[in-house]
């Protein structure tokens, strides 16, 4: 299955670039003999809209424009659900083992996602109670990812 991670914005180099790449490069090395395979980038510029709500539904579609047909859709949202990694690890086996052939976690832009994204969402999840900066947002996807990975693997990363 392949996991893509997907946003509005485009990072530069810098710090929060060095960690989501840290954590995508290690999350590809231990998914790849679970049956994952990315995650994958996919960076998309911030729309110029008028409004905050012509933003996020161009965004929206853009974003679901980039993703591959018949995957899946984790929306990241503030008033999303929580989950703890052990419940995101076996959704992604889950997934996995039903032939789902794709799964993204998408991350909005300064305005957040609209309604639309929301409701043709798979999952809506919330990274907390706390809002995060996007960049930082995904480092945190990226490392989550990697250690759902670790998890399904049976590797001793994650112990709690």
């Amino acid at each position: 299955m392949r996991i893509i991670l997907a946003a509005i914005g485009r990072m530069r180099e810098g710090a929060e670039r060095e960690l989501v790449d840290r954590y995508v490069d290690r999350a590809r090395r231990s998914g790849r003999t679970l049956g994952f395979s990315g995650p994958d980038l996919i960076e998309l510029d911030e729309g110029r809209e008028a409004t905050a709500a012509l933003r996020r539904r161009t965004e929206g579609q853009r974003l679901v424009a980039a993703l591959p047909q018949g995957g899946r859709r984790i929306v990241l949202d503030e008033a999303g659900r929580g989950l703890t990694t052990r419940e995101l690890s076996a959704l992604l086996g889950k997934w996995r083992d039903e032939g789902v052939p794709a799964v993204a976690f998408l991350v909005g832009g300064p305005d957040g996602h609209g309604a639309e994204l929301r409701r043709s969402a798979d999952l809506v999840m919330s990274l907390g109670a706390m809002t995060w900066p996007h960049l930082l947002a995904r480092a945190m996807v990226a490392e989550q990812i990697y250690r759902a990975m670790t998890i399904l693997a049976g590797h001793p990363y994650h112990r709690g």
